[in-house]
């Protein structure tokens, strides 16, 4: 799974067919996201369970639900086979110790606006996933929650990112990965192959420069 995997993550959400989900790990995605919410996204498990089924192996795919029951996100994530699900709604310790034996990987989506930050980054999901306050939105946020609070739990960046901002993004916010599904979207539901490809490229190239160590003179045994 790509979640253990050293390399900067990068997921493409809001995926509704097989062609998509296939173009998006052809161009180096991590993993795709099905939104089973209420959403002009939404999929069905039956549709999702197609997809997975042709995804290579070390490809993950990520349930997203908002206040589901939770033995209903395990029940959907065994149909479906899915390596992870992202809760988006108020789901806390309950929901979390009812997925953990059933689910292989727990995100915990929150608001950057919410005030309840520190504690979801307390509770013990795998990973925090920062959005804006309207997921799928495409609409940017404050990124400044970062300098405002200090995470113990691994963060993917999400949020009205586009090839145009991701880069800056990367550079400046301390993220394990991003998430896009409006920002490579050619109309509502369908993917843009160039948009696609541009932000996981784009994603890939941010996230090495940030681990390159700058130019240094040579070492002076004299000094």
């Amino acid at each position: 799974m790509n979640f253990a995997d050293d390399r900067f993550f990068v997921k493409i959400c809001g995926i509704t067919n097989e062609e998509d989900a296939l173009m998006s790990v052809a161009f180096g995605a991590s993993a795709v996201g099905f939104v089973f919410a209420p959403s002009r996204r939404q999929v069905s498990p039956e549709t999702v369970d197609d997809i997975v089924r042709r995804l290579p192996a070390d490809i993950d795919s990520v349930g997203v639900f908002m206040d589901e029951y939770p033995l209903r996100v395990a029940e959907v994530a065994t149909r479906c086979h899915l390596t992870a699900v992202q809760l988006h709604g108020n789901e806390g310790e309950e929901a979390l110790s009812v997925l953990r034996d059933r689910v292989d990987i727990i995100i915990k989506a929150v608001s950057s606006e919410s005030t309840r930050i520190a504690e979801w980054d307390s509770m013990g999901f795998d990973y925090l996933l920062v959005d804006g306050a309207v997921p799928g939105s495409g609409v940017s946020h404050d990124w400044t929650i970062f300098e405002r609070h200090e995470f113990i739990t691994p963060v993917i960046g999400a949020g009205g990112l586009t090839p145009g901002n991701l880069a800056d993004v990367i550079a400046n916010v301390p993220v394990m990965g991003v998430d896009v599904s409006t920002g490579v979207e050619r109309t509502v539901g369908l993917k843009d192959a160039t948009l696609v490809m541009d932000f996981i490229s784009t994603a890939r190239l941010a996230a090495e420069s940030r681990y390159v160590l700058p130019p240094q003179a040579p070492f002076d045994w004299r000094v």
